[in-house]
C-alpha cells in the first residue's frame, strides 16, 4: 500500500479532487479509444482512416479523439499529400506522447498478468530479445516495490 507522507498522512485534512494527476490524466485520455489510438500511434499508424479501422471506431469518434490528443500535445499533425490528392494530415507521437507510453504498456502488462485469455503478444527488448517490463524506479535508480512507494507534497519553490 502507498504511504501518504507529511501533511497527506491525515487523509481527512485534505482532498485530491481537482489536483490529482491521475484524475487530470483520466479526464483527457480516459477513454478506451484514446488509449487504443495511442497504442496504434506507437505501432506506427499515422493516417486517419487507419486509426479508425485499427481501433474499430467511427470516423466521428476518430476525429474527436485525434483532436483531443493533438490538443494535449500527445500527437502532432503533419501534412502529407498523395499524388493527385488533396493535402491531408497524418498524426505522429510527440515527445510527450512517447513519455505517455509506459502508461499504455503498464495496462498491457497488467492485462497479461490478470485477465483471462490467450496472451500471445509480449513486450520485448529488441536489443536482446528478452521480455520487457514496466517498473517504478526512484531518481537514484533503485527499483521501488509497491510497499515502498510514498506520496508527499512537493517542496514549494521560493
Amino acid at each position: 500500500m502507498t504511504m501518504l507522507q507529511g501533511a497527506l498522512a491525515d487523509r481527512d485534512s485534505w482532498s485530491a479532487i481537482g489536483e490529482c494527476a491521475i484524475e487530470k490524466t483520466m479526464t483527457v485520455v480516459g477513454t478506451k479509444s484514446a488509449m487504443l489510438i495511442m497504442r496504434e500511434a506507437y505501432y506506427g499508424t499515422t493516417r486517419f482512416d487507419d486509426f479508425a479501422r485499427r481501433v474499430g471506431i467511427t470516423k466521428a469518434a476518430t476525429a474527436a479523439r485525434l483532436a483531443e490528443l493533438v490538443d494535449l500535445g500527445l500527437l502532432s499533425r503533419r501534412p502529407y499529400r498523395e499524388p493527385g490528392q488533396r493535402s491531408r494530415d497524418e498524426y505522429v507521437l510527440t515527445a510527450a506522447g512517447e513519455e505517455f507510453m509506459p502508461v499504455v504498456w503498464s495496462m498491457f502488462q497488467w492485462g497479461q498478468r490478470h485477465l483471462p485469455g490467450r496472451h500471445r503478444l509480449r513486450l520485448t527488448h529488441v536489443g536482446c530479445g528478452a521480455d520487457a517490463a514496466v517498473e517504478i524506479r526512484c531518481t537514484e535508480g533503485h527499483l521501488v516495490a509497491p510497499d515502498e512507494l510514498g506520496v508527499r507534497l512537493a517542496k514549494s519553490r521560493s
